[in-house]
């Protein structure tokens, strides 16, 4: 037997919305006494049909087991165009009437449903519209120093302020933590000093910072990109000047005391974290830590840095897929000069920013890796060829093992931030590294997910047999492509190399 579903929905809770519980009373009128099932969402958003109690209501309608939906008000089921036809061919499709309790429609008609798509738009129009609003209030916020939320730099704390009549907050530096800051600039700026340089100072007195973090380069290069510290005075106006941010301050505002905010703008707002070009560069009402010199220094330093990192090439074709038994971290080429030439060798990545990891546990020379794994790749190519004319990597299989892993890391995570609470210091900082161990997992697995949600990769065995053939002549790129299409992953053990095979 059918029964009428009755959907109600609020996004926030507000003195001048209607509550979940004021819609269901207005569409149990509706109802006229038959019977009913209610399906609520509350604190979702109107913009998708990402809901809970929504996709209940769908996945009943389409086991024939509604006979109408009913919905206080058009845009409490759904404000966008797309998702409400899609619906609304879905309830056509399976004989279900849409009623809205306050706007009367008779979708059996053609000018009923004409003028529910006009009401649809006008709804998505109405969102759409207070996004904007909102996007445009943060930054006309954000221009006038005002504190915009986020995570608290390291060197600060927040407390409560007013600028020009409006209560909000600002930094206030720790001094404990001010001066990991200052040795960390200082060290930086020896002309001669590198990332590693500054992160070996640091973890001189402590492998982890005040709060509990482990210093690694890739920390202290963030911190030292921020222009919460400098003290900006005109030599910071006119670097970021030509960098061609967009400065929202006179440069008499430029009084080399205050620090600044940098935010990622509203015209390409997409861009890395190292291009300035079109950022918004606003002087903050707190005090910086660190000279405009000094902060300069460092800063161009970074620019330089990645000019020739974005410009050198790879160092060899399995880079990227070789990874340290112990920490699970890639493994990076390093290079060592000797009289006989320059040896190559495989570093773990985590052991050489922040000293945490002992590494593989022997030496890997990139030659020697490089030989063995074309080897493994000609043998796996052997044994395919008996059985089957296609390498085919199981998309399928891997897909829902890739999905199932990332849900099993999401449910340890939640897991370990539910003890955050009665925590101590000892527990926090190894609840941090976890967190931070399985979000790097998780990344990984959700970039492997879309590679194997673009469909099967297949190419003939005759094809990459002709490439191992010819493999000495091969460009790095080409050497690149065979491996990563036959190759998951290469773990590094003290004992052993094992490959993960996507065949």
């Amino acid at each position: 037997m059918k029964t009428i579903a009755i959907y109600a929905r609020k996004s926030v809770e507000r003195m001048d919305s209607i509550s979940i519980e004021s819609q269901i009373e207005f569409c149990k009128y509706e109802a006229r006494g038959g019977l009913y099932q209610i399906y609520s969402d509350n604190g979702y958003s109107g913009k998708n049909t990402d809901r809970p109690a929504f996709h209940t209501m769908m996945q009943d309608v389409c086991a024939n087991r509604i006979s109408a939906v009913i919905v206080y008000k058009l845009d409490r089921i759904s404000r966008s165009i797309l998702d409400f036809s899609e619906m609304m061919e879905l309830f056509q499709k399976y004989n279900v009437q849409f009623i809205s309790a306050t706007e009367k429609f008779d979708t059996s008609s053609p000018m009923g449903r004409a003028m529910l798509n006009i009401c649809i738009v006008f709804a998505q129009l109405e969102r759409e519209t207070i996004q904007q609003r909102v996007t445009d209030a943060y930054y006309s916020r954000s221009k006038r120093g005002f504190y915009m939320g986020g995570r608290i730099p390291y060197g600060y704390q927040k407390v409560d302020t007013v600028v020009d009549g409006v209560h909000t907050a600002k930094y206030v530096a720790v001094p404990e933590e001010a001066e990991d800051i200052k040795k960390m600039y200082i060290r930086y700026a020896d002309p001669g000093a590198t990332l590693g340089d500054v992160v070996r100072a640091l973890q001189s007195t402590s492998k982890y910072n005040k709060r509990g973090h482990a210093w690694n380069t890739a920390r202290v290069s963030d911190m030292m990109r921020n222009p919460v510290y400098c003290m900006a005075d005109q030599s910071i106006y006119r670097f970021y000047q030509s960098q061609k941010s967009n400065i929202y301050n006179a440069p008499e505002d430029f009084n080399g005391r205050n620090g600044l905010y940098l935010f990622r703008g509203t015209t390409n707002p997409n861009r890395k974290t190292w291009d300035l070009a079109e950022k918004e560069v606003v002087i903050a009402p707190h005090e910086g830590i660190i000279d405009a010199k000094t902060w300069l220094i460092c800063r161009k330093k970074l620019l330089r840095n990645h000019t020739a990192k974005t410009g050198k090439a790879k160092n060899s074709w399995l880079v990227g897929l070789v990874k340290c038994g112990r920490c699970g971290y890639a493994m990076s080429i390093k290079k060592s000069k000797r009289k006989d030439g320059v040896v190559r060798y495989f570093c773990c990545s985590l052991k050489s920013a922040s000293r945490t990891c002992e590494g593989a546990g022997r030496t890997v020379h990139a030659d020697d890796l490089e030989v063995i794994i074309s080897k493994e790749i000609r043998q796996k190519l052997d044994t395919l060829s008996i059985t089957t004319p296609k390498v085919t990597v199981q998309h399928n299989t891997q897909r829902d093992a890739t999905e199932t892993e990332i849900q099993r890391l999401n449910a340890a995570i939640d897991a370990l931030l539910s003890k955050l609470p009665d925590a101590n210091d000892a527990l926090m900082k190894y609840i941090n590294d976890k967190v931070m161990e399985y979000d790097r997992e998780k990344s990984e697995l959700e970039r492997r997910l879309i590679a194997l949600q673009q469909g099967n990769v297949k190419m003939p065995i005759r094809q990459l047999h002709n490439c191992m053939d010819v493999w000495d002549a091969l460009s790095l790129e080409d050497k690149t492509g065979v491996a990563r299409l036959l190759i998951h992953k290469i773990t590094i053990y003290p004992d052993r190399t094992h490959i993960d095979w996507n065949v």
